[in-house]
């Protein structure tokens, strides 16, 4: 008769009162901790990749820069001048950040009474707040400048989701952008639709790949990447360039009390309060920025 076992999550070792103290009065082992309980989970960071600087608080960018010259090349006699071209450039719009911040406490009583586990809840719930908030604002962004539409077959089975996606692709290829719209980026409830379509047409990888064996997000099928954004407020699935879309530009302040668990993301704080308790903060300095709007396109017709 076979035996069955299930495996449970370790407690994190018996930590006393003084040890939760000491990393309570420890800024960067509190930003290393919220980094850890938050994943680093922004679909911002995912979706607009380049990592902009917005020292002094903004930043100017060109958007909308065109690709090709203003004149036609010529054709060129042997040791002939090479005609002078003026080239456009894009629109400058500028952008700047916003502390976007919340605190908590933890009281000694709870220390005491409750150990590790109520400074963990503290900082995943203080951390996941910043990425649940910045995420919905850059959503916003992305959605209000990706105007673009384009009209693809009703999405019924995994065949009209590659005639849709790859209709959109190479349509945006022909403009000569240096464009290629890989990313398709779903709300939870489309993205489940689609895997369901996925499954049922046996269109998955056979091989780890395979989001039903790995649970993981984003999944590679057909040959585009799909995304979850859970706080995406548009109704039409989106179809991204993200290495061209945009980027996040972080300001740091430089605040003695603030560590940064890396480059960019979630900054942490703790400070030992007047009424035997402990302040813990969490924040992000940042402004989402779109740099090409025709990075992306937004898909119609899909009935997802």
């Amino acid at each position: 008769m076979s035996t069955y076992t299930y495996p449970v999550a370790h407690p994190e070792g018996k930590l006393s009162k003084e040890q939760i103290h000491a990393i309570l009065r420890n800024p960067r082992v509190i930003a290393k901790r919220i980094a850890d309980l938050t994943k680093m989970g922004f679909i911002s960071d995912y979706l607009l990749q380049s990592r902009l600087d917005a020292t002094g608080g903004g930043i100017f960018y060109e958007t909308g820069e065109e690709i090709f010259a203003a004149d036609a090349p010529e054709a060129i006699a042997p040791g002939g001048e090479y005609p002078t071209t003026s080239m456009t450039e894009g629109e400058i719009a500028a952008a700047k950040t916003v502390k976007w911040g919340i605190e908590d406490e933890i009281t000694d009583e709870k220390i005491a009474r409750q150990g590790a586990s109520v400074m963990n809840r503290g900082l995943a719930r203080l951390g996941n707040t910043v990425v649940r908030h910045v995420d919905r604002v850059s959503m916003a962004v992305i959605g209000s400048k990706v105007t673009t539409t384009f009209a693809v077959p009703t999405f019924t089975t995994a065949g009209k989701l590659v005639e849709g996606l790859t209709a959109a692709r190479s349509s945006r290829a022909r403009d000569g952008l240096g464009v290629d719209l890989s990313t398709v980026v779903l709300k939870p409830e489309q993205y489940a639709k689609v895997i369901g379509m996925l499954v049922d047409d046996k269109a998955l990888p056979r091989e780890e790949g395979n989001i039903l064996v790995t649970g993981q997000i984003p999944v590679n099928a057909l040959g585009f990447t799909w995304a979850v954004a859970p706080h995406y407020e548009g109704a039409n699935p989106l179809l991204v360039d993200r290495e061209q879309l945009g980027g996040m530009a972080d300001e740091d302040l430089g605040s003695p009390e603030f560590v940064k668990a890396g480059s960019f993301g979630v900054e942490g704080s703790s400070e030992r309060g007047r009424r035997d308790n402990y302040e813990i903060r969490a924040r992000r300095v940042t402004v989402p920025v779109v740099l090409e709007p025709l990075a992306g396109v937004q898909l119609t017709g899909t009935s997802l």
